[in-house]
Parts: C-alpha cells; sequence; structure tokens
C-alpha cells in the first residue's frame, strides 16, 4: 500500500516536472519573440520576410507540438502521443531545413546579432543549434520504447533551441551575448539534473549525455567560429 502510494507521488511529480518545463519553454519562446513576431504589430517591428515568416510558423508549431504531446503523456493519453510521434518526426525535420536555411541567409546578407562578430563567424552558432537538436531529436525517436531516455532526450531537445529566444529578450538587466543567452537556456538543463537527483537519487544518462552535448558545443562553436576552416566552411555555404 505504502509503495503503492509512492508511486502514485512520484508519478504525479513527473507530470508536473516535464509538464511544468513545456510550459517554461512556451513563455520563453513567447517572451524572446513577441517583439519581433508575435507582438510585433504592437511594437511596431519592421515587416518580415515570407521566409521569416514561415520561420516562426513552423518554429512555433513545434513548440505547441512539444507541449501537447508532454500534456498527453501527463493525462495518459499516450496512445495518442504514438499516433502523433510520426507527425513529430517530420515536424522535427521541418526545423532543421528551415533554421538552417534561414541561419545561412541571414548570414549570406551581413546579418550578425552581436556587435563586432561578423556574419560567417556568427552563422556557427544558430548552425550547431540545429545540429546539436537534429542529433538530440533524432536519438530519442531511435529510444523511443525507452521512456525514461526519450522524454529526456526530447526535453534536451527544446533546451537546446533556447538560447535564440533567450539573445533577443532585451529587457533583462543582464549583459548581452553568448554567456549570458548560453548560460540562461543551461539553467533548464541544471533544473534536469536538480530533478534526476531527487527522484531517482542519481541523474538518468540520458540527462548526461544530451546535456553534456549542449554545453561542450556551447564553446566549442564559438571557438571555431573565427577559423579559417569554419570561415571557408561558412562561406561555401553562403555561396
Amino acid at each position: 500500500m505504502a509503495v503503492s502510494a509512492r508511486a502514485v507521488r512520484a508519478g504525479r511529480r513527473t507530470r508536473r516536472f516535464y509538464v511544468g518545463m513545456a510550459i517554461a519553454f512556451a513563455i520563453t519562446v513567447f517572451a524572446g519573440f513577441s517583439r519581433s513576431y508575435f507582438l510585433k504589430s504592437w511594437y511596431g517591428t519592421p515587416e518580415l520576410s515570407r521566409l521569416l515568416h514561415v520561420h516562426g510558423l513552423v518554429f512555433t508549431t513545434w513548440v505547441l507540438f512539444f507541449l501537447a504531446q508532454t500534456t498527453l503523456v501527463a493525462t495518459g493519453r499516450t496512445y495518442l502521443h504514438r499516433r502523433m510521434g510520426i507527425a513529430g518526426a517530420v515536424l522535427a525535420a521541418l526545423v532543421v531545413i528551415v533554421g538552417t536555411t534561414v541561419a545561412i541567409l541571414r548570414a549570406k546578407t551581413g546579418t550578425s546579432p552581436i556587435p563586432g562578430v561578423p556574419p560567417l563567424g556568427f552563422l556557427s552558432i544558430p548552425f550547431f543549434d540545429m545540429v546539436v537538436f537534429a542529433i538530440l531529436v533524432g536519438t530519442a525517436l531511435y529510444f523511443r520504447r525507452r521512456l525514461e531516455a526519450h522524454k529526456r532526450l526530447m526535453t534536451l531537445s527544446m533546451i537546446a533551441l533556447l538560447a535564440a529566444p533567450i539573445a533577443r529578450m532585451s529587457f533583462l538587466p543582464l549583459p548581452p551575448g553568448p554567456p549570458t543567452f548560453f548560460g540562461l537556456a543551461d539553467l533548464f538543463i541544471v533544473a534536469m539534473l536538480v530533478y534526476d537527483l531527487s527522484t531517482r537519487g542519481r541523474v538518468h544518462p540520458a540527462t548526461i549525455w544530451g546535456g553534456l552535448l549542449i554545453v561542450a558545443s556551447q564553446p566549442l562553436r564559438l571557438m571555431i567560429a573565427g577559423t579559417p576552416a569554419w570561415l571557408a566552411f561558412a562561406g561555401w555555404l553562403t555561396r
């Protein structure tokens, strides 16, 4: 009886954690892109190109899809969650394709949101966002029958996308730049570590390896951004 009660409490805590994370992701994305996309008519920001509207639509759909899938699992509708898996895989592929295309075209037009950083050098940040996202989602789909690994990897794939909206939160009383937007995004990984330790007594391997992939990629992409090899590769991408 006691074991059953503990299992019920553990299940409730798990549902609250993952749904709470999904809601936090949605709020983060909305706050970051409110001026440039969601509330652009309110703020009077410049009109977006057709491609950027497609980009916003695809990424918004992915965030809402992730929230819906998390909620389906939390409410016990796992059958419907699985049925929507193929649509999720297609949508994730669109995220990678559209995200990479937009990053390359913005670099091609000479756009760099970080002062002093050349466009080809900055391209390493969004480009590896897409690489890391693709790896995490692909691994999560591969381990879709291992539920504990699957849900952690999918959650980490969302975290891999959060640097972009956080970087656009100009209202934050923090210095702009990669240390800030990467560091704030990594706080979500810390939350996963704390959750694992408090519920399992140890960190799940998916959290360890997925979190390390995200964190290790951040200084790595900054280190290679100005190298001749990367600039040559970025130049080839933008030709």
